[in-house]
């Protein structure tokens, strides 16, 4: 596999870079390739041992957990910790947004996508159609 191909575009590691830096400030291309390969580096190892984990729990899929436990694993808890706020938050949020789903079907004549053919159907409370 071509270098090119495994690293993180450069493009979005210079905005990245910029958004920290003062508006006046230049990079160079050595400074962003150096940050792009560490970076790069930095998500293969975390992930790579988030992967041994599912691997020894027969999981195929790595979730934000495998994440968060490989962080905590590799002694880097401070990145460990902010991730298990941002999964606190993102599950909050989408308990949330579930529950307002919820309770906007079962208000009236709300119109829901139907995923399985890409129409959309009127839902009618109380209605109890099969194809939910």
């Amino acid at each position: 596999m071509a270098d090119e191909d495994r690293l993180l575009p450069i493009a979005n590691v210079g905005r990245l870079m910029k958004q920290i830096l003062p508006s006046n400030a230049k990079i160079s291309k050595e400074a962003k390739q150096t940050v792009q390969e560490c970076a790069t580096e930095f998500i293969s190892f975390v992930t790579c041992e988030a992967s041994d984990k599912c691997h020894r729990e027969n999981r195929k899929t790595v979730n934000g957990d495998d994440i968060w436990w490989a962080l905590s694993t590799l002694g880097l808890d401070n990145y460990a910790d902010a991730v298990g706020r941002y999964l606190h938050k993102y599950r909050e949020a989408e308990r949330e947004r579930a529950e307002n789903n919820k309770s906007s079907n079962d208000s009236g004549n709300e119109r829901e996508p139907n995923i399985t053919s890409g129409y959309s159907r009127v839902l009618e409370k109380g209605s109890s159609s099969s194809a939910r």
